[in-house]
């Protein structure tokens, strides 16, 4: 029987550091939505870092999708978000200055999902801080100009965010 509530299916998306995850899990906790981390799925397993074929997760993003009626997706993947965009009921673009992603990445605390240790995610860093500074020139799946496509084509019901102080106290 259905509750006449709609479904909350949110898609979250933008640079490195934006504060995906941070708003994702706000979201998660407000609202009880299962909650799909992108990095989760995007890579192989293994020290090299090399994309999971897309077949593979686009699976897993229709199997997740398809098995809760409210959830949040959230990653930097536009190839892997245009997956999951047609099962959103909502878009929220994290449009961060790259100078506060950079200030964020720098604070982040350890994400054990994604490092062996601390050490091993500050060893990174330098590399991820390079790559977050990059994000308004490249033209790849990990692009501004890439999420900007995916808000601009959505239909439904989306926002963007230039400030995480505003961001976080929306995903609350």
């Amino acid at each position: 029987m259905s509750s006449g509530k709609p479904s909350l299916r949110v898609v979250v998306f933008g640079n490195s550091g934006s504060g995906k995850s941070t708003f994702a899990k706000a979201l998660q906790e407000t609202h009880g939505l299962a909650h799909l981390d992108l990095d989760t799925i995007a890579w192989q397993a293994g020290t090299q870092p090399q994309r999971r074929p897309i077949t593979e997760s686009r699976q897993q993003i229709e199997h997740f999708a398809r098995a809760h009626p409210n959830w949040v997706i959230e990653g930097c993947y536009a190839d892997l978000l245009a997956i999951a965009i047609p099962h959103a009921s909502e878009l929220v673009f994290l449009d961060l200055p790259v100078e506060a992603c950079i200030a964020n990445a720098r604070q982040r605390p350890w994400e054990p999902h994604k490092y062996a240790s601390r050490e091993a995610q500050d060893a990174n860093l330098d590399m991820l801080l390079d790559w977050i500074a990059q994000y308004t020139e490249r033209r790849d799946t990990f692009s501004r100009a890439a999420h900007q496509a995916l808000y601009t084509a959505f239909e439904g019901r989306k926002t963007v965010y230039r400030d995480n102080a505003i961001s976080r106290r929306q995903g609350e």
